[in-house]
């Protein structure tokens, strides 16, 4: 059993000035990230086995993802041998969704009701969870402000309704959160949670829907934060 701990979110002390992406190939979101997160003789897209790194600082090599952390597994397997890595992925706190038109001329700009969470991490997880907890990789949540590009250009989901998601930016970075250890993990769990419980009950507690809730559990008994102790009808019960 994993002893429950409350989870601490460190203020971010400083808001370096947002810089313009470096090359046309560079999402908004990716590059201001690695401009507000590099200090004074980091290096930049410095090689290291045979892997191209965001940012090296005196020999952690630091990886900024905006998504998708199975496309990074791979690379991260080899690295996490030999070097410690720390993996920064925002979370969009607060967001404005601005609307576009093709030609990029702007129709609206609106705040979301949706509000990111450090547990949304849990939705990118499930690709790395036969990594973690390793003590050469952490993974650094940033709680962050975005603007969302929306352009109507018939290229996009049927839930938008045919609009693209053209673009991120980066607003401000608000605090942050570190994962290493499995109590750092387990720390995510709301309080509260009846013992044992259920995906559902899990999904409630976190305002989410039942897909993170799974996704979540999944994860964290990979680590050994929590396991499976049975089931109630078709429902698995969880404890912590």
């Amino acid at each position: 059993m994993t002893v429950q701990k409350e989870f601490i979110i460190t203020p971010m002390l400083h808001h370096a000035r947002l810089r313009q992406p470096s090359t046309v190939f560079e999402k908004s979101l990716h590059a201001a990230l690695k401009a507000w997160y590099t200090q004074p003789g980091d290096q930049l897209e410095a090689r290291v086995s045979d892997y191209v790194i965001d940012i090296v600082r005196d020999g952690v090599l630091i990886e900024i993802q905006t998504r998708n952390f199975a496309a990074l597994k791979h690379k991260l397997t080899r690295l996490i041998e030999n070097h410690p890595v720390r993996l920064v992925y925002p979370v969009a706190q607060e967001k404005w969704i601005i609307r576009q038109t093709t030609s990029s001329v702007p129709i609206s700009r609106r705040k979301s009701p949706k509000k990111g969470c450090p547990f949304d991490i849990f939705y990118e997880m499930t690709s790395l969870s036969g990594l973690v907890p390793h003590n050469n990789l952490t993974i650094e949540v940033l709680l962050t402000r975005q603007e969302e590009i929306l352009r109507d250009d018939g290229r996009g989901s049927w839930r938008r309704q045919g609009w693209s998601i053209h673009d991120r930016r980066l607003l401000e970075v608000l605090s942050s959160i570190t994962l290493q250890s499995p109590d750092d993990f387990c720390g995510l769990l709301p309080a509260g949670l009846p013992q044992p419980f259920t995906n559902r009950e899990l999904a409630a507690a976190l305002h989410r829907r039942v897909t993170l809730a799974r996704r979540m559990t999944y994860t964290l008994c990979k680590i050994g934060c929590i396991e499976m102790v049975g089931k109630a009808g078709n429902a698995r019960l969880y404890k912590s």
